[in-house]
C-alpha cells in the first residue's frame, strides 16, 4: 500500500516555514504499516495543486494534503476538490455550530462572514470534526483511492491524525506490517562501520533492509522489514539486530526511540552512584541541553556552567589567569583546568569542558576555526584531546557535543 503527502503553502516553498507536517504524518503512517511514495510541497496555485493531486491518484491509494483550509482569499484546498471531484460546496452544519461554540468560548471577536466559509465543504466529503480549530478534515473516497484533507497548523493536523485519521486508515485499508530497529553508534565514521559489519551485511536475508544514517560523529544503523505476521517480522529482524550489536558492541549505545548516549551515561553513574558536571564554552550549553533532554537525568547530573566570556572562566570557575595567559583560552590547558574546576565547583566525579572556536570569528582565541579542545576529569586524572570540526558554526557545535559525551562514556566505562 502506497501513500502520497502533499503539503499546499508559498510559505513552505520560500523557505518561510520548515514542513515539519510531512515528517509527522509519514513516522505515523509507517507504523501502521503505510508506505509513503513521495512527498510533494506545492504553491498556492490551483493548477499546481490539481496536478499535483492527478499525479498522486496515478499511484498512491492514499493522499494526505495538509494546509490551505484557513479563511482568506489564497485558501484554495476546497474549491480544488471541488474542480478534481466534480463537486460543489455546501454548508456543514455541524461545523457552522462548532464555529460559533469556538468564538464564543473563547471570547473572540465577532466572526466574519469568512470564517463561517469555512463550513462550507464538498458535498462528496465526510468531514472530519476539528476540535481545536474552525477548519475541518475532509476524507473523500472515490476509484478506490482515499483523499483526506486536513488542516495545516501542526497542532490540529496531529489531533485529527491521532483521534480519527489513523483509525479510519486501519479500518479502510489492508496493511503490511512494517518494522524498524535502529542501533545508535558513536565514534566510528560511516566507511569504517560498514567495512566491519560488511560479512554479515552481505549475508542479510533479502526481506531484511539495512540503512546507514550517519550525523555529527555517530552512525545508525536502521534494520527494516515488513510481512502480514508481525512476530515472525519482529523475530527475524530483532535476531539480526542481535548478531549486529554483538559485532558492534564497543561502539553501540542502544537503540533509537528507547535510549541515548546521555542516557547510557547517566544510567551507568546512577548504578555507581557517582556524578558529573559540564563546563561549556564554545558549544555554549548545547551538552547540558542533550544530558537534560532524558527524564532522571538529575539521578547523575549535577548541573553546568557556560563560561562563554574568557573572564569568567577564572571568575566563575577558578582557572588561573596566568594558565589563560600562557597557553591561550583555546588550548588543551584550559580545558583541562575548566574540567577539574568544574568538578570541584559541583562536586562531581566526572565534568567535561569544552573551549574552542566554532566560528565565523575567531574572539578571543589564537587557533584556527573549528579548534575546540574537549577534557575530561575524572578520579582517574584529567585528559583532552584537539579536534578541528570544520568551519560551519552549527557543525562545529554538535559535533563537538557529541564527542564530549563519546569520549566521558569511555572513560566511565573503563574499569
Amino acid at each position: 500500500m502506497l501513500a502520497d503527502i502533499i503539503t499546499i503553502g508559498d510559505e513552505i516553498l520560500i523557505g518561510q516555514i520548515v514542513d515539519t507536517n510531512s515528517a509527522y504524518i509519514s513516522d505515523k503512517l509507517n507504523k501502521i504499516g503505510v508506505k509513503v511514495y513521495q512527498i510533494t510541497s506545492v504553491q498556492d496555485e490551483k493548477a499546481h495543486i490539481l496536478q499535483a493531486f492527478k499525479e498522486a491518484k496515478q499511484h498512491a491509494n492514499l493522499v494526505i494534503v495538509t494546509g490551505g483550509l484557513g479563511p482568506t482569499k489564497d485558501d484554495i484546498t476546497k474549491e480544488t476538490f471541488c474542480d478534481f471531484f466534480d463537486d460543489t460546496l455546501v454548508q456543514n452544519k455541524e461545523v457552522h455550530e462548532h464555529i460559533k461554540m469556538l468564538f464564543k468560548k473563547y471570547k473572540l471577536s465577532k466572526p466574519l462572514p469568512a470564517n463561517f466559509q469555512q463550513a462550507m465543504v464538498p458535498a462528496k466529503a465526510e468531514v472530519l470534526m476539528n476540535q481545536h480549530g474552525t477548519a475541518p478534515g475532509m476524507w473523500i473516497d472515490e476509484d478506490d483511492v482515499v483523499f483526506i484533507s486536513l488542516p495545516g497548523v501542526p497542532y490540529e493536523m496531529k489531533h485529527l491524525m491521532e483521534d480519527v485519521v489513523l483509525a479510519k486508515i486501519i479500518s479502510r485499508f489492508e496493511r503490511p506490517f512494517i518494522y524498524h530497529k535502529t542501533l545508535l553508534t558513536y565514534g566510528l565514521g560511516e566507511s569504517s562501520v560498514a567495512h566491519r559489519i560488511a560479512e554479515w551485511e552481505n549475508n542479510l536475508p533479502d526481506n531484511i533492509s539495512l540503512a546507514y544514517l550517519p550525523s555529527f560523529g555517530r552512525v545508525r544503523l536502521r534494520l527494516s522489514s515488513k510481512g502480514k505476521d508481525e512476530n515472525q517480522v519482529r523475530a527475524a529482524v530483532d535476531s539480526q539486530m542481535d548478531t549486529l550489536q554483538n559485532l558492534l558492541a564497543d561502539i553501540a549505545v542502544g537503540f533509537e526511540n528507547e535510549t541515548s548516549i546521555a542516557e547510557v551515561i547517566g544510567n551507568i553513574l546512577t548504578e555507581k552512584g557517582q556524578s558529573y558536571s559540564v563546563a561549556e564554552s564554545c558549544t555554549g550549553g548545547r551538552i547540558a541541553s542533550e544530558i537534560t533532554k532524558s527524564a532522571g537525568a538529575s539521578n547523575a547530573f549535577m548541573g553546568g556552567v557556560i563560561p562563554y566570556d574568557t573572564n569568567l572562566k577564572t571568575k566563575v570557575l577558578g582557572v588561573p589567569k596566568q594558565i589563560i595567559d600562557k597557553y591561550n583560552v583555546v588550548s588543551a590547558q584550559v580545558a583541562e583546568a575548566m574540567a577539574k574546576r568544574c568538578a570541584v565547583l559541583f562536586e562531581s566525579e566526572y565534568a567535561i569542558a569544552t573551549t574552542g572556536i566554532a566560528g565565523p570569528t575567531k574572539g578571543d582565541g589564537d587557533a584556527e576555526i573549528g579548534t575546540v579542545y574537549i577534557a575530561i576529569a575524572s578520579p582517574r586524572g584529567v585528559f583532552s584531546n584537539e579536534f578541528n570540526f570544520g568551519k560551519d558554526r552549527s557543525r562545529v557545535i554538535n559535533k563537538a557535543t557529541n564527542k564530549a559525551l563519546e569520549m566521558l562514556l569511555k572513560e566511565i566505562s573503563k574499569n
